[in-house]
């Protein structure tokens, strides 16, 4: 008797980040587009790693700065020549990273989970080879706490109720 057989077991995309020197992931269905980098409206109220508001079609949508957030990079800095916005796929928020390299088919096999308690928050979902090298998937969810999602989401109201309270064109 013949064993059935399973289905092929397909290939995940992941589009590779540069967050400072670091090469990230994450999974393409994270991403809804990969933007050149606009001008960023920044309030005095912004942490450290709040880059500012990005103004989509009206909207404003807060800016994450992975490589602060990571504390990869330390203070305020003019991002590269290279710098991309990543919006996210429910268009809610935007990770700033200075280059946004590749988009790469990474196939089941070169992908390993990484147990949530192993890294700040669970941030990192699992460890792909890519190319010969570890690169670590984050998991957009979990980039960040729920406290600072939480802060952002307000300050994210406050930018569109100030927008709202001036006329339109």
């Amino acid at each position: 008797m013949a064993l059935p057989e399973t289905a092929p077991s397909r290939a995940a995309a992941y589009l590779l980040l540069d967050v400072a020197g670091q090469t990230c992931a994450l999974p393409r269905e994270a991403v809804r587009e990969v933007l050149p980098l606009p001008g960023l409206f920044q309030p005095p109220t912004g942490g450290s790693w709040l880059a500012g508001f990005l103004n989509l079609g009206g909207a404003p949508v807060p800016v994450i700065d992975l490589a602060r957030l990571f504390g990869l990079r330390a203070g305020r800095s003019e991002p590269g020549p290279y710098a991309h916005l990543v919006l996210v796929a429910d268009g809610a928020r935007a990770l700033l990273v200075d280059r946004a390299s590749d988009l790469v088919s990474v196939p089941p096999e070169a992908v390993r989970p990484v147990e949530p308690g192993q890294t700040l928050n669970g941030c990192v979902a699992a460890e792909i080879t890519v190319r010969g090298r570890l690169v670590h998937a984050l998991s957009l969810a979990r980039i960040l706490t729920q406290e600072e999602s939480g802060r952002l989401d307000a300050l994210a109201r406050a930018a569109r109720a100030r927008l709202a309270d001036l006329p339109t064109a």
